[in-house]
C-alpha cells in the first residue's frame, strides 16, 4: 500500500469512529459546526471545502455519519478537511493508527 492510500485508510477509519460517536452524541455537531466557522473566518480552509462542509453540517447527524463512512472520491476530499479535529483523543487515534498499519500488512 503506498503512503496516500495509507493516510486515506487512517482518514476512513478516524472518521468511521467519529460517525459512531456522532449518532450516539449528538453534541459533536456543533463542535464541528464552531471548528468550521472559525476555520472559515480565519481563512484556513478553502471556500469550496468551507461551502461544502456547512451544506452537510446542517443536516441530521446520521446524513453526517454516512458522509464520513464514504469511500467516494468526494468524501474523501472532504475528510482532508475535517471539521471533526479532537473528536478522537491522541490516544485512540494512535491505536486505529496501528490497526490500520497492521492491517495494511506493515
Amino acid at each position: 500500500m503506498d503512503l496516500h492510500r495509507l493516510a486515506e485508510a487512517r482518514s476512513l477509519a478516524i472518521h468511521a469512529e467519529v460517525a459512531e460517536r456522532l449518532v450516539l452524541d449528538h453534541s459533536i455537531l456543533p463542535r464541528a459546526r464552531a471548528t468550521l466557522r472559525r476555520w472559515s473566518n480565519d481563512g484556513r480552509l478553502a471556500p469550496e471545502y468551507a461551502r461544502a462542509w456547512e451544506s452537510w453540517l446542517s443536516r441530521s447527524p446520521e446524513d453526517v455519519a454516512t458522509l464520513l463512512r464514504d469511500r467516494g472520491p468526494d468524501a474523501c476530499a472532504l475528510r482532508q478537511n475535517s471539521p471533526f479535529v479532537g473528536i478522537i483523543d491522541p490516544r485512540r487515534r494512535w491505536a486505529i493508527w496501528r490497526d490500520v498499519l497492521a492491517r495494511a500488512g506493515r
